[in-house]
């Protein structure tokens, strides 16, 4: 698949935006993270920018962004929908998490924070399954698609909370949670490469099924359907070089480990000499989140293709 910047920009600055949402809302309630108004405030207009500038990114790549809005009535069926309506919902908790900081009310400021970290994770969940739910691409089509959505955001909002923490006094426990779900990130990627890369399961669309000619044996296409390339090709025919490939994924785990590292060197240290570590870190996480979303794009095959190449 074709993987447009502007998707590439929405997926890693609305996942790492809600991270830092849900972090911030649920650890501020429980008191693991400095209370001054100030830091909170500050989180939370990070976190509110970056998934703002997603969120508009991802108008870019529809062909007629003045009617988005007519998306959000078909929740019931549509997981783009369903996102569409969480994410405009979540605004309304989080916006008056910070009226509650601004206003000095603890107890208004704890409840809010939680309904936005609940409006987080529900998000960031439709996210994922809007590309979980396409049969037709079977890299997209796995169970591990939205609980790896979920957790790359937690992983990316850990790290950016940490690194503000730690310059506003103690970044100890978000560092502990980078740290974590860094190494979780790690694994869960590879085991999903691993996945990717098997034989395709049996019952997986082949040119066979596609054209109905198994019956007479292998299949291949005799002319191509096109005599030049058209948009089809251009966004489901989207091909990556294997050595490319594998030079990304590498650069991926290699952002991930160096982001868990500088969290675990972080943690015995104060505030301003863990900031040294951790705002590189929280800049590595998202700049191999990046990386990642080109990946997931670029390495998704479209069924659609094999009427073209006889693979997918």
């Amino acid at each position: 698949m074709n993987p447009a910047p502007s998707i590439v920009f929405f997926t890693t600055a609305s996942g790492a935006g809600y991270g830092l949402l849900f972090w911030l809302g649920l650890l501020r309630a429980v008191g693991l993270v400095p209370a001054s108004p100030a830091f909170g405030l500050t989180a939370l207009a990070l976190a509110l920018l970056l998934v703002t500038a997603g969120l508009l990114s991802s108008l870019k790549h529809l062909g007629r962004p003045e009617r988005a809005w007519r998306a959000l009535s078909q929740w019931r069926s549509s997981w783009l929908s369903r996102e569409g309506v969480a994410a405009i919902a979540t605004y309304v908790p989080a916006g008056l998490f910070g009226v509650a900081m601004l206003a000095g009310a603890p107890g208004w400021a704890s409840l809010m924070g939680l309904l936005a970290a609940a409006g987080a994770v529900v998000t960031t969940w439709c996210t994922g399954m809007i590309y979980a739910s396409l049969p037709p691409v079977r890299q997209w089509h796995q169970p591990m698609v939205p609980w790896g959505y979920l957790l790359f955001g937690a992983f990316c909002g850990a790290a950016l909370l940490a690194a503000l923490a730690a310059l506003f006094g103690e970044a100890r426990l978000p560092a502990v949670l980078a740290a974590l779900l860094g190494a979780g990130a790690i694994m869960l990627k590879r085991a999903y490469w691993d996945l990717i890369d098997a034989t395709p399961a049996a019952g997986t669309p082949t040119i066979e099924s596609a054209t109905g000619l198994g019956r007479i044996g292998r299949t291949r296409p005799l002319e191509p359907p096109h005599t030049e390339r058209n948009w089809l090709l251009r966004e489901m025919g989207f091909r990556v070089a294997r050595a490319h490939r594998e030079k990304l994924r590498r650069l991926t785990i290699a952002g991930f480990a160096a982001a868990t590292v500088l969290a675990v060197l972080a943690l015995p240290l104060p505030g301003a000499m863990a900031a040294l570590l951790l705002l590189p870190a929280a800049a590595l996480a998202l700049g191999a989140m990046l990386v990642e979303r080109w990946l997931m794009f670029a390495e998704a095959t479209h069924t659609v293709t094999l009427f073209y190449s006889g693979e997918a």
